[in-house]
This record gives C-alpha cells, sequence and structure tokens, in this order.
C-alpha cells in the first residue's frame, strides 16, 4: 500500500515540476493530511507510516531537481512550514521555534523535520509550485498568481490531489505583449 501510495506522489510532482519550469533553488510546498489518504476526515487519523513514505518519495525528486521542500504544518500551527535552514537563509524567512508533531503539526510536516539534516520551521513563504494532498489549502503559501495544473494523478490514497504553479502578473492593458516563457 505505501509503495503505491509514494509511487501516486512522485508520479504527480514528476509531471507538476514538467509543467512549472522550476529553477534550481526554488520553493516547493507540500499540504498533506495523512488522515485524508486514509480515508478519514482531515486531522482526525494522523499516520506517519502514510506521512512518511510521502515524504520520501517526494522530497527525493526534489532533491534530485536542486529545489527546496517546505512541508506546510496543519492549521494547529498556524501553516507554519517545515524548511531546511538553507532554504530559509537563501529566501531570508524569519525563523520561528516549533517542533511539529503528528497531531499537532501533522505527519507530513514531522516527516520532515526527522528527514531534514537542519530543519528550522518559518511562518510563511511565497513558492512557486506545489501539491495539496487532502484539502490541506497551500494556497496562502503560493506567489500571487497561482495557476491549477491537473496532472494524471487525482487522488493519493483517498485524498483529492490539487497541484499548482505560479506564473508573473500580467500588467499593461490591451496594447501589452508578454513573453511567452512565462505564460
Amino acid at each position: 500500500m505505501y509503495e503505491d501510495l509514494a509511487k501516486a506522489a512522485e508520479t504527480a510532482v514528476r509531471e507538476l515540476l514538467e509543467t512549472a519550469r522550476m529553477k534550481e533553488n526554488g520553493l516547493f510546498v507540500v499540504g498533506c493530511s495523512s488522515s485524508e489518504v486514509a480515508g478519514h476526515k482531515i486531522g482526525t487519523f494522523s499516520n506517519t507510516e502514510i506521512a512518511d513514505a510521502l515524504f520520501e518519495a517526494i522530497y527525493a525528486v526534489l532533491k534530485e531537481k536542486k529545489i527546496f521542500l517546505a512541508a506546510q504544518c496543519c492549521e494547529h500551527l498556524n501553516r507554519a512550514l517545515i524548511v531546511e535552514r538553507e532554504a530559509a537563509e537563501y529566501y531570508r524567512l524569519p525563523i520561528v521555534n516549533v517542533v511539529p508533531q503528528p497531531k499537532a503539526g501533522g505527519s507530513f510536516a514531522t516527516a520532515a523535520y526527522h528527514a531534514f539534516r537542519e530543519p528550522v520551521a518559518v511562518e510563511r513563504i511565497q513558492a512557486q509550485a506545489g501539491i495539496d494532498i487532502g484539502d490541506t489549502l497551500i494556497g496562502m503559501h503560493l506567489q500571487p498568481v497561482a495557476v491549477p495544473v491537473r496532472v494524471s494523478i487525482r487522488k493519493i490514497g483517498e485524498a483529492n490531489l490539487v497541484c499548482a504553479r505560479t506564473r508573473p502578473k500580467f500588467i499593461g492593458g490591451e496594447r501589452a505583449h508578454y513573453d511567452e516563457r512565462y505564460l
């Protein structure tokens, strides 16, 4: 079961990255409800085995592409994020002091905290892309113009999957011309 979940997550991330065209050192946010993946109401059935399997699959792809992972915590930690200290320093993100737990922060953020070389928590980011596994509301951590991306994976386990990338704002009105690379 965990292998199937991991494969689905890996496929979704790879497909999203193809569309998002992220560069090295980009920020990729992941919100994940292990409860929803297991078929339960969000926040009611934290499952560290599911979270670990999903985290490992997603993190491996992002490390390969040299993209920073930001693991969104649950609402009990105000949706703070767990990132590597290197990412916080690169993006000049103020660090806050909290250690996620399965029932206060979420199992996925807890997995990130234990796996990262030097984990820290931050309150907000502006990621260039991300995936939301189980309706965790990652939109607050995306750059201002989020664009939904449809991938071949619609659910991971029982959880809805929503993917998004971002693009620069269009400015200038009807006579403006736009750079196709950023559409």
